[in-house]
């Protein structure tokens, strides 16, 4: 498997997806039923949400923390298109019509998809410049 050597920009970029995305897994399996109402949102999508958050926080975490030269690149790439992913989603559940979200909801669905854009696009720059050969300096 083609290992990396991440760079503190790079395990920054993941650390923070990870602080993130568990905040709101917890946030979305325990307060659900509080969630529900205000965001116009079905109790079982937060709840769902939560139960996807909860471990992939977990997997970008133990990822984010590897010592140098053990992150695989192929990880990080499935990061970001995990992340991409979440962002096309949000976008397909509003505009979908599958759930009726109020103002507050759907200005939530639009916040944390915008910061999971950021965490692509930090991530995305991470490993570019981790994939880049060191070139020597000059003397």
């Amino acid at each position: 498997m083609p290992k990396i050597h991440p760079s503190p920009f790079l395990r920054y970029a993941l650390l923070g997806d990870a602080v993130a995305s568990g905040a709101m897994g917890l946030l979305s399996l325990g307060g659900a039923g509080l969630l529900a109402a205000p965001l116009g949102l079905p109790e079982m999508l937060l709840r769902m949400t939560g139960l996807i958050l909860v471990p992939y926080a977990a997997a970008v975490a133990w990822l984010g923390t590897r010592p140098v030269a053990s992150a695989s690149r192929w990880a990080v790439w499935a990061v970001i298109a995990a992340n991409v992913m979440w962002v096309v989603d949000s976008a397909i559940l509003l505009l979908a019509g599958w759930v009726s979200p109020t103002s507050l909801g759907t200005a939530f669905v639009i916040l944390q998809a915008v910061v999971v854009a950021g965490f692509a696009e930090a991530q995305f720059i991470g490993i570019r410049r981790a994939e880049r050969p060191m070139t020597p300096a000059l003397a």
